[in-house]
């Protein structure tokens, strides 16, 4: 049983659609982890963030999700060696001298969740977005020896446009990840700008997505017969070792 009134939380914005809230509450429930709780700190912008800490001094562990993984940076006193090199923050734990340290834990359940799909032909991945959740997964392929490209509206030294994916595109790149929010309930018809005819049964097609259950962008990607999965199982990865950092 881990010690008296131990409040944990997440922070972001229109966040109450979130996957930890429920996923932390039945957790402690099942773990009978009664002096914790979880709470949802849903803020306009990220300026509010320091009344989150004045107003809930009992807090021990955060987690940080769209659109503040990068912007929270500022506001943190350390980072950890990975959320440093990755440049964004899913997790936050309150040191015993009363710091605030960043982690990133959304790379590592990525990288778990990837892992089993992966065949000898799956060599280069398009990454759809560049926010901070686009950060982790590059991070993650990094490890996993997968090169990538972002995609995003504005092509860029590192950045290629939507625009110029075509069929030799998916010809060299086998994996597509949707890290955008398109497609995120309620507004379930929205899909990336790709062209979806070039899938094939050889193409992996990965949203962060979780809610809904299916996208338009993994059903566009599974009716060409690619291998879809959706951001679930990253976030249970995610959470269970953003738990173990709380807990150092």
């Amino acid at each position: 049983m881990l010690q008296n009134n131990k409040k944990f939380g997440l922070i972001g914005r229109d966040i109450s659609y979130s996957f930890s809230r429920k996923y932390f509450a039945e957790k402690f429930s099942k773990d009978l982890f009664n002096d914790c709780t979880y709470e949802n700190f849903d803020i306009p912008t990220i300026e509010e963030f320091p009344n989150v800490l004045k107003n809930n001094p009992d807090l021990k562990g955060l987690n940080v999700t769209i659109p503040y993984k990068e912007a929270i940076i500022p506001f943190l006193d350390t980072l950890s060696d990975k959320a440093f090199k990755i440049g964004a923050v899913n997790v936050i734990r309150f040191t015993k001298k009363g710091n605030l340290k960043g982690y990133n834990s959304d790379w590592y359940g990525f990288k778990k969740s990837l892992e089993p799909l992966l065949q000898p032909h799956h060599k280069k991945a398009l990454i759809l977005g560049t926010g901070g959740a686009a950060k982790a997964v590059a991070f993650a392929l990094e490890q996993l020896g997968i090169f990538y490209t972002f995609i995003s509206r504005e092509a860029s030294e590192n950045t290629m446009d939507y625009n110029l994916i075509n069929a030799t595109t998916f010809d060299n790149y086998q994996i597509i990840i949707n890290c955008t929010p398109l497609g995120t309930s309620p507004n379930i018809k929205e899909f990336p700008p790709i062209p979806y005819t070039f899938f094939t049964e050889k193409h992996i097609a990965f949203d962060l997505i979780y809610n809904p259950e299916e996208t338009q962008f993994l059903k566009k990607a599974k009716k060409q017969g690619a291998q879809i999965k959706n951001g679930k199982e990253m976030l249970i990865f995610q959470a269970e070792k953003a738990w173990k950092i709380w807990n150092k």
